[in-house]
This record gives C-alpha cells, structure tokens and sequence, in this order.
C-alpha cells in the first residue's frame, strides 16, 4: 500500500512539473492596460517606406557574383554613400511571422501564438502599423492580415495575391515579388488622378509596406545557392 502511494505521489508531481511548463513557458508575457505615449519632438520624416525581403541571407546579399559584381547595386551604393546600415541577428522561431513582430511590433513573438499554428494572434498587441495615420501594406496573405486584425480603426489597408499563388515548386518565385512593385506603381499612380487618396499620402505618420516573399519561396524550394541568387538581382 505504501509502494502505491509513493508511486501516485511520483505521478502527481510529474504532472505539476509538466503544467507548470505550460503555465511558464506558453504564457503570453504582453501587458495590457498601459497608456500609449508619443514623442514631442518632430520626426525624421512624414512617411516610411518598410520593404522586407522575406528569407534574404545577409552573405547571399554582400557577396559578389561569378564575375566580381555585387547582385545588389543599387543596395550597395547607399550602404557605402549614403545609407545607415547593419546585420540584425534573428533568435530562434526562424520563421517569417516571428521575425515581422519583432520589425513591426518590436517584440519577440508571443510563444502562446504557437496554439494557433503562427497564424493567429492569441492576444492582441500594438505595432507601428497601428500607431500610424494609415498604412498601405502589400505582399503576403500570410503576413499582412495579423497586422491588419489588431489595428484599431480602419487605417490599416492590405493588398495580398492568393495563397494558391505561393507555389515552392514554381522555377521562379520572383513574380510574387513583381506582383508587389506593379500593385504599388498601380497605387502611386492612382494617387495622381484620386484627390482623396492624394491627401491621404499628403499626411505625416505614413506607412507604405512591401512584403516580398519571392526570396523565401526561391531557397527553400530550390536552396539558397540557386535560382536564390538570381532572385536578390
């Protein structure tokens, strides 16, 4: 009788042990309730202009090609001209949903979003596309939405392709891309001929976003030394 109690005394302890990781671990560490607040001093600029190269490798980007040229040089001449720049070290998910909260909300990502498959958000949380005036956002149906979802008002504005069209065994995954630059030349160009949509972009506190997947689909469907590095060009 004695051997039994010890024995569900054992189990009972190891199950403590198991929900406590749950508690610990799958909590989601965001606070609610704060007061947002702003800074007095004028900003740099009226607009952003957010591109991410979803999957871009920092040494695929600085390397030359075959012959001595850099696959980048429009890049190249503001980072060594004009531009600030630097190499941002990711932590562990590598996926594309956790590194654009850290861009955008400037948090790493809740591990309770992992309930949700990455796809959802299980609790809510403020981003730079929500504390904006509007946001113009272009790219993927997996990424763009979650942005969207948590916005209070109705300033935040996304323009996604199918998710059909995201095919890994596709020979070049650079039109995903292309459909990004032409919806966004679309967009400026309609910003000449609609007054109202010409005021909006006026405005400070501007977001534009473009979202290009092309590169994440090109390495994994067909590694990183490929068709990849054809893709960065």
């Amino acid at each position: 009788m004695k051997d039994i109690w010890l024995i569900l005394f054992g189990v009972a302890v190891h199950v403590v042990f198991l929900l406590s990781i749950f508690d610990i671990y799958f909590t989601t560490p965001l606070v609610h309730g704060m007061t947002p607040h702003s800074i007095p001093l004028p900003p740099l600029a009226d607009r952003l202009v957010l591109i991410v190269a979803d999957g871009l490798r920092a040494d695929s980007l600085f390397e030359q090609d075959e012959n001595g040229q850099t696959r980048a040089p429009f890049l190249r001449s503001k980072i060594e001209k004009d531009g600030a720049w630097g190499v941002s070290h990711t932590r562990m998910p590598t996926e594309s949903r956790p590194g654009h909260v850290a861009l955008i909300a400037g948090f790493y990502e809740d591990v309770s979003a992992v309930t949700k498959g990455w796809k959802e958000n299980p609790v809510e949380f403020d981003s730079v596309f929500n504390e904006s005036r509007y946001t113009w956002s272009w790219g993927s149906p997996d990424i763009l939405p979650m942005f969207a979802k948590g916005a209070t008002g109705s300033h935040v504005f996304t323009h996604t392709y199918d998710a059909e069209d995201i095919n890994f065994a596709s020979e070049d995954a650079s039109e995903l891309d292309t459909w990004v630059f032409g919806k966004v030349k679309d967009f400026l160009e309609e910003a000449k001929r609609n007054e109202t949509l010409s005021k909006m972009l006026s405005k400070d506190k501007i977001v534009l976003f473009l979202h290009l997947l092309g590169l994440d689909t090109q390495g994994h469907a067909h590694r990183p030394m490929s068709r990849y590095t054809r893709c960065i060009q």
